[in-house]
């Protein structure tokens, strides 16, 4: 699964996603891409499932490129843990998105190959998600 191997801040905070996306948010490597239409945190096991199912999919065929990356990472405290002792080890990482941002591209294979993949890894993603093609 993805993570980073160094990070500046072991700890972030949450933040808010408000907005559209202006970056990520056109076809750069593939002629074939998932797009999404909502704003959401996606999981590195989630991005994974996703890459598997594409890749199963299309039968190692053409090329995938994954344009998102989990960086942010996710705190947890243990259960039946008290109030107080600071905040929680870092537990997994997610990729923060927003609505129109790209999150795969495919390119090598036939456009109903492509649209059945992407469809296929769509299900593994908690966004609503729109295939778009050059």
């Amino acid at each position: 699964m993805l993570q980073p191997k160094k990070v500046k801040h072991r700890k972030w905070q949450r933040g808010r996603s408000r907005g559209i996306e202006t970056r990520g948010n056109v076809l750069a490597f593939g002629a074939y891409g998932l797009k999404s239409m909502e704003a959401r945190w996606i999981t590195s096991r989630q991005i994974e499932a996703a890459r598997r199912a594409m890749t199963h999919s299309i039968q190692r065929t053409g090329k995938v490129w994954i344009r998102i990356f989990p960086d942010k990472p996710i705190t947890k405290k243990p259960p039946e843990v008290t109030l107080g002792g600071g905040k929680g080890g870092v537990d997994h990482y997610v990729a923060a998105v927003k609505p129109g941002r790209i999150l795969f591209e495919m390119d090598g294979i036939s456009p109903e190959i492509a649209e059945e993949a992407l469809r296929l890894a769509a299900h593994k993603l908690p966004v609503k998600t729109k295939f778009v093609k050059k």
